[in-house]
């Protein structure tokens, strides 16, 4: 069987710096297939081999999903399972090292986990916590099974074996996080209500089941995803104009909330990326 390569595969929405962090590690994605696909969004792959005495250290600006990851670097393996960060993710990469991730659907994780994905907000646990001793077999099998894409494969027959119950309820918070990510135009808590046809409080109940953060919190990062991506496209762009497209009332509104979630405002992070 094959894996199919992800159609947006070249996407590095998130990856903070993604120009200078492409030279140092390779990133492969895969879909799932058909019968993963309402749980799972796609199959990551990260490959590094830095010399001797350097380090990386990488940001990444995460998305409203639970990850599964199967980690070999210099400090030994691990099968972790990743709630929702809190704060961007940070990885300081140090000589040679892979990992597969699974990165759920949002909503996605909560058919395996069947619990309030809120309580896994800003956690890291075990792998086994979950799957028991056999998610230790399924790590080796993984990360020893050579090539991006025969990783991807072990992950999936593995999961296959796991395949829980679909659930309507985590296929509505699917659909409305996809929403909010591709219709840049909503940037407020009430326009999501309008859209959807629910309360602000039936939104915020389903966003602590089965997403793990709140409404309010998703539409930000996407909206700081992508000013953060286009400040390093284009470094002429206007942090005026742009923090009038991204939905705010003002720029010092936007310059805080940017500081808030990457440490900086919006004006060194361009400085920043230029100098890389």
């Amino acid at each position: 069987m094959r894996m199919k390569p992800k159609q947006d595969g070249g996407s590095t929405r998130g990856i903070l710096h993604a120009t200078a962090a492409m030279s140092k590690f390779k990133l492969n994605r895969f879909e799932p297939c058909d019968r993963l696909r309402p749980f799972i969004e796609h199959y990551w792959i990260v490959r590094y081999h830095l010399p001797q005495g350097e380090s990386y250290t990488q940001r990444v600006l995460t998305y409203p999903n639970i990850h599964m990851a199967f980690e070999h670097d210099e400090d030994g393996r691990r099968a972790l399972i990743y709630g929702v960060p809190k704060r961007p993710f940070v990885r300081v990469l140090r000589g040679e090292g892979r990992v597969l991730g699974v990165k759920f659907r949002a909503g996605g994780f909560h058919p395996f986990w069947r619990d309030e994905l809120a309580r896994l907000t800003g956690r890291t646990m075990p792998a086994t916590d979950l799957f028991g001793p056999v998610a230790a077999e399924w790590m080796n099998a993984v990360l020893d099974a050579g090539d991006a894409e025969a990783m991807a494969l072990k992950a999936e027959t593995f999961l296959l074996d796991h395949v829980p119950e679909p659930d309507e309820q985590a296929g509505l918070a699917a659909r409305i996080v996809e929403q909010v990510m591709r219709n840049r135009s909503i940037v407020r808590v009430e326009q999501l209500r309008e859209e959807t046809g629910l309360s602000i409080r039936q939104l915020q109940r389903l966003f602590q089941r089965y997403v793990g953060v709140t409404p309010k919190w998703v539409i930000r990062r996407f909206r700081l995803q992508e000013a953060a991506e286009r400040i390093e496209r284009d470094g002429a762009v206007s942090l005026t104009d742009l923090a009038l497209q991204l939905g705010y009332f003002d720029q010092a509104h936007f310059i805080k909330d940017f500081k808030a979630v990457l440490g900086q405002p919006p004006a060194a992070y361009r400085q920043e990326a230029i100098s890389r």
